[in-house]
């Protein structure tokens, strides 16, 4: 269970983030918390669930090769050994097979195509990222850019599209900018990872600009992403609520002193978790 748990990258607190942006888009579509109880919407978290867990194991597997490189990853790399790496791209086959289907089933309950090329476009862009000879994760923060929007925005669309088909000026600019923290964040990620990914060939945003340089590429977006994010919000619920939400994910900042994998998980990811929740809360209650 451990080693499963480990090549879908579901570690505390990942899986609370990944939970959030499988669920966050509907909860920003409903009219009432009780909706999200109705079957398309439930199918809808469920195909955004399976699409990004199957992202993460194909990643973990595509990353083998570095993480043999890379100190903290060892963990990464036993368990993917332990299953054999093409084992593990089969199980990211299959649960991106089943997150397709789901998303056609419900693409036909509510008759919208849009639902099932976005989760076509998650799978897309997750490969395109991660397998050879294309693999985006070469191209900085091209590469970095492309990985968020599978993981943010386009679930959050899958789930939202469900439920509505339109979505307002302040919903696009809270997208946007959650994007943007994404990319910041991801940015931060590739600096513990600049040694491995030198010797193995990968132009990550890290070896692209420098230890320092990607450290402030990913400050410099988080700041534009918590702005964004706090506009849109704000726009839509108003101070109140926006300012709390901006804190928590502005917490994330504390990550970039000395980053090393393990300090960003314990010590940045946990804010990020926590208010990626309250994001995910608020239209429910606001």
């Amino acid at each position: 269970m451990r080693d499963a748990m480990a090549v879908h990258r579901l570690e505390f607190p990942f899986s609370v983030n990944y939970v959030c942006y499988a669920s966050v888009g509907a909860c920003f579509a409903v009219g009432d918390a009780g909706q999200l109880l109705d079957l398309p919407v439930l199918g809808a978290i469920a195909a955004n669930l399976m699409l990004i867990v199957a992202a993460l194991a194909l990643n973990t597997a595509a990353d083998v090769r570095n993480d043999e490189q890379h100190g903290e990853r060892g963990h990464l790399v036993g368990a993917t050994r332990r299953f054999g790496r093409d084992r593990v791209v089969r199980w990211a086959a299959a649960e991106a097979a089943g997150g397709m289907l789901l998303a056609g089933l419900v693409a036909v309950w509510v008759a919208s195509a849009a639902i099932l090329v976005t989760a076509a476009g998650i799978v897309v862009l997750q490969v395109l990222y991660n397998v050879e000879p294309v693999r985006l994760k070469r191209r900085g923060l091209i590469g970095a850019a492309v990985y968020c929007v599978s993981l943010s925005v386009l679930p959050f669309l899958l789930s939202y599209w469900t439920i509505r088909s339109q979505l307002d000026a302040s919903t696009w600019t809270i997208v946007a900018g959650l994007w943007v923290l994404a990319v910041g964040r991801a940015t931060l990620w590739s600096v513990p990872d600049r040694v491995a990914d030198i010797r193995t060939g990968l132009r990550t945003p890290a070896v692209r600009h420098g230890f320092a340089g990607a450290v402030a590429v990913s400050v410099a977006a988080v700041i534009v992403g918590l702005a964004v994010t706090g506009w849109g919000l704000w726009w839509r619920f108003g101070p109140a609520w926006a300012l709390p939400l901006v804190v928590l994910q502005g917490a994330f900042l504390y990550g970039t002193v000395a980053p090393t994998s393990r300090r960003i998980q314990r010590r940045a990811m946990p804010p990020v978790a926590v208010g990626m929740v309250a994001l995910t809360v608020t239209p429910l209650v606001a």
